[in-house]
């Protein structure tokens, strides 16, 4: 398969956060769940139970994270700026708070929060506006949580798509920037997971990616019926593993708990 030609690079960065509202059903319908073990780390390396805590979800899109903070328990609120993403939301978690805002500037009362967490969200912000923002909204000994889920770049097959991805997009277009904000005192966990899906749902999350979503349909379609027949020729069945690299990191507010 012969590659397209470079597009100009990624568009900013608030524009592409702001795409997800475009694809939000799809989003929704194909973006992997995240397995149990990341709020199993969440639990270990913020020390609390998610049963019962006052958790914030924020950059929470369509609100997978938001959906399983839930269903353990937490008493989750999720912060979302798009008008897509939103909706969605709230078709989909009619029982779950929503309010309208972004990781720079917290909609949350002080101290108001047991764990602020973004999910996937984290690389979107203004890391030096949003760590105060996030700290101002937890109570002593709160959690900062970061967490991501991306594909596995180790998997040959994977490394092949996003150096395609990153010719015809830019880097930064696919696997997310994981870089941690200086200072705060981080405690890490890498996990890796994986799902087996057909070839033509892996092709649909991949268009759920910003940089797709901002692509000319035209332009989204040719690349993505290109990489079917690439990815058809890797798996003649039809079917792939998608391999997933997750990662946690969680810092904690000083002060002891009330």
């Amino acid at each position: 398969m012969t590659h397209e030609t470079p597009g100009p690079g990624p568009a900013p960065a608030p524009e592409r956060a702001l795409a997800f509202g475009r694809a939000a059903r799809a989003y929704a319908a194909y973006r992997p769940r995240y397995p149990a073990a990341v709020f199993e780390a969440l639990e270990e390396l913020a020390g609390l139970r998610l049963a019962g805590a006052r958790v914030a979800d924020v950059g929470t899109g369509t609100g997978l994270a938001a959906r399983a903070l839930h269903e353990r328990g937490a008493r989750v609120i999720g912060v979302e700026p798009g008008a897509g993403t939103a909706a969605q939301f709230r078709r989909d978690l009619p029982g779950v708070p929503l309010v309208r805002g972004d990781g720079n500037r917290l909609p949350l009362a002080d101290g108001s929060m047991d764990l602020v967490g973004y999910a996937q969200s984290w690389h979107w912000t203004d890391p030096a506006r949003a760590v105060p923002a996030a700290l101002r909204a937890l109570r002593p000994g709160g959690a900062l949580a970061l967490w991501w889920n991306d594909p596995d770049p180790s998997v040959p097959w994977v490394a092949e798509q996003q150096e395609r991805v990153a010719e015809r997009f830019g880097d930064g277009c696919y696997i997310s920037d994981r870089t941690l904000p200086p200072g705060p005192a981080w405690r890490t966990r890498q996990l890796r997971w994986s799902r087996r899906i057909p070839v033509d749902a892996h092709l649909a999350k991949l268009a759920t990616h910003s940089a797709f979503i901002l692509l000319d349909a035209a332009g989204r379609d040719a690349f993505l019926a290109a990489e079917r027949e690439h990815l058809l020729r890797r798996f003649p069945d039809g079917a792939l593993d998608e391999p997933y690299t997750g990662f946690v990191a969680v810092t904690l507010r000083p002060g002891t708990p009330d």
